[in-house]
């Protein structure tokens, strides 16, 4: 009696641990694929239109999206708290505009070694391969499309230019750097050390100061660059909130006109100011495409364990720009504003 005692209780457990093993096997087959998103902070327009094109496509293919953001621009602890968050959730993938692009690399690599993809989105981490990819701008060819349209409009002129420019800050941030280099080059401007500004000797450059990206800071940095030579007839901006503040200050001298203001983003706001004559030009951006993008790549290391390839000879994705203007030049492949405000954001 014992023995057939004994032999029904390991039946009936050797069922139970079959029917445990179909329960968990289904469940890891029904395992959605989830994604973070986390952005340097949640009022941006850019990261605004990101969250969009992020919920957009996690939506279309099913994926459970989480998305997280500093409460201001510099915000470095939560941002890493947010990666701990999507490490304890077995997230699948993270997208991250990092405020700390060196800092949250420790944190980066304790989700990569909990097999999470990480892809960086918009601002490269430092070193570029922290992260598994990054899907960008190529802000060098932003810059050097407004820089060739710049030198375009002024034709012989240009070699008798007198340029302006107006960069984020004096810590350098790389996507500034690229921006700023690639004007120089594109308007025909040898550059030296590619990776600063303000090492340059062609005199045509009568100065360079700071905006911190806003419109504030750009009409201050102006009003700088006014006084170095108030005969200024080109000015750089590294963004657009930066131009309608330059904008301002040449206003104020009578000078609106006379000067050829040139930007980079591609904000419904600074294609409506191309569109208004603030700006002659703006290189504009894809934050959208580029959210959407790094959903369809975390989807595709869920299911094949597959990474994104960079775009050939680049060490990054390239998600594409475009030069927006109603006054085209032969030199540079342009949209028009029309087309601008159809693909702007914000």
């Amino acid at each position: 009696m014992t023995t057939i005692k004994t032999s029904i209780a390991a039946l009936l457990a050797a069922t139970a641990l079959s029917s445990t093993a179909m329960v968990s096997t289904a469940t890891a087959d029904d395992h959605a694929t989830s994604a973070c998103l986390i952005t340097k902070t949640e009022t941006n327009p850019f990261f605004v239109k990101m969250r969009e094109g992020a919920a957009a496509k996690a939506d279309a293919l099913g994926i459970e999206l989480k998305s997280f953001a500093g409460r201001i621009d510099g915000d470095h602890k939560t941002q890493v708290e947010a990666i701990e968050t999507c490490i304890a959730d077995g997230a699948d993938g993270i997208l991250l505009t990092a405020s700390d692009t060196s800092a949250i690399v420790s944190a980066v690599q304790q989700a990569r070694d909990a097999g999470i993809l990480v892809i960086a989105l918009d601002t490269p981490l430092n070193p570029t391969e922290a992260a598994d990819a990054t899907f960008a701008t190529d802000n060098f060819r932003a810059g050097e499309l407004i820089g060739a349209w710049a030198a375009g409009q002024l034709g012989t002129d240009a070699s008798n230019a007198r340029i302006g420019l107006l960069n984020v800050n004096v810590s350098q941030p790389a996507v500034g750097v690229l921006r700023n280099q690639g004007f120089l080059q594109g308007f025909g401007i040898d550059i030296n050390d590619p990776n600063k500004w303000g090492d340059e000797t062609d005199p045509r450059i009568v100065g360079q100061d700071i905006s911190d990206g806003n419109e504030e800071g750009g009409r201050e940095g102006m009003e700088n660059l006014l006084v170095e030579d108030p005969m200024i007839n080109v000015v750089y901006t590294v963004n657009e909130p930066a131009a309608a503040g330059a904008y301002q200050a040449l206003k104020s001298m009578g000078r609106e006109n006379e000067v050829l203001v040139v930007s980079v983003d591609g904000s419904c706001s600074g294609v409506a100011n191309v569109k208004d004559g603030v700006i002659g030009a703006t290189a504009q951006q894809y934050p959208l495409r580029m959210a959407s993008l790094g959903i369809e790549a975390i989807q595709a290391w869920a299911d094949e364990g597959i990474k994104p390839e960079p775009t050939p000879g680049k060490n990054f994705f390239d998600t594409g720009v475009s030069l927006v203007t109603n006054e085209p030049t032969e030199e540079v492949d342009s949209i028009s504003v029309e087309e601008g405000l159809e693909r702007c954001w914000g």
